[in-house]
This record gives structure tokens, sequence and C-alpha cells, in this order.
């Protein structure tokens, strides 16, 4: 019985030590991080995801000093995914089409740098992915696409009350997203490729 146990054990730990193996890190700037994190948490394939602050210099920021909007920082989030289910492509993908990549200057009703675009890569390969997509997605809307792609620094968890959002105050957040319009201009922008995820069960 020991023995089974053990064997038990050990395929368990072989199993979680492949998977780990599978998972793969993006980070996004898309405005508002409420909105991008709960877009990603229904993609098939994403397992995690976290709202923060990275791109600037300051350390240990907190909201109220990124809302300055002299920080340099984004509001932003890591998605961690399983890359045996959803590539990285897909997921460029999914984040052009569900984001404004037109505007340099916020997104939505959200103004200021803090609520800039970015795409954040880990190394070469997911620059060269993401150059990729940005000029697909340039090429099918017809305009330029403004969002950089930049070299991933420190990412900051944000505080806790603003992780899972959509799940821990959903009216306020349903508020939000639609008097900010950001569902609508997705879909005057992209018009049938809109990714409107919050509408999918």
């Amino acid at each position: 019985m020991r023995h089974v146990l053990i064997a038990m054990v050990l395929a368990v730990a072989a199993s979680m030590a492949v998977r780990a193996e599978t998972l793969q890190t993006a980070i996004f700037a898309g405005g508002g991080f409420w909105c991008v994190e709960a877009d990603f948490d229904r993609v098939p394939g994403v397992v995690d995801t976290l709202s923060g602050y990275t791109g600037g210099d300051l350390e240990n920021p907190s909201y109220d000093r990124v809302s300055r909007e002299d920080t340099g920082h984004y509001e932003a989030v890591r998605i961690t995914f399983d890359a045996e289910r959803v590539t990285y492509a897909q997921i460029l993908h999914v984040f052009w089409r569900s984001i404004d990549p037109t505007d340099a200057e916020g997104q939505f009703c959200d103004r200021g740098p803090s609520y800039r675009t970015a795409v954040f890569v880990l190394d070469a390969g997911q620059a060269t992915e993401a150059e990729t997509s940005r000029q697909q997605a340039q090429d099918r809307l017809g305009q330029e696409v403004v969002t950089p792609i930049l070299a991933a620094k420190t990412f900051w968890p944000a505080e806790a009350y603003h992780q899972n959002f959509h799940e821990t105050n959903p009216l306020r957040y349903s508020f939000y997203r639609e008097a900010c319009g950001r569902d609508a201009r997705v879909r005057q922008l992209w018009g049938v490729d809109a990714l409107i995820l919050e509408e999918r069960p």
C-alpha cells in the first residue's frame, strides 16, 4: 500500500511539473486593468490574471501614486496561460481586438499616460510575434496602430481590492465598463472582429 501511495504522489508531481513547463506569461496594458483582467479571465487556456503597474521606474507604486500620471507606469495585467491550450499569438489576437490601438492618449473614458496601451515582451520570441501581430492589426484596421512594444520591466501587483474587481464588485464594474464606452468603441473600430469577451459565457 505504501508503494502505491508513493507511486501516486510521484505521478501527480510529474504531472504538475509537465504542466508547469507549458505555462507562459504575457503582459499587456490596455487601459483600465479591471476590464483587461475580466476579458482575459474568459479566454480558454488562461489560468491566471493579475492587475498591476509596470513600465516606470518608481518602486512599489500605489494606485494613488500612479494616478498622478508622473511615474511612467501603465496599468497593466500579467496573464499566465497554458501554451498547450492557447498560443501567445492567439493571446495577442485577443488583445488587439479588445482595445483601441489607434489611441495614443489613453483608452475610452480613461485618459492619461497610465491608461495607454502597450505590449510588454519578455524575450526575443515574444518581441517578434508581437511585431508581426501589430502589423496584422494595422493592416486589418487600415489605420496606424500606436501601441508600443516594450521590453518588460518589473511588474508590481496592484492593491488587493483591484484584483478580480469584476467578480468582487460586479455592479460597480459593470457600470464603469458601460459608462466608459469601452465595448461601444471596440465594436465601432473592429466591427465583426471585435472581441467583446464580457458577453461570452
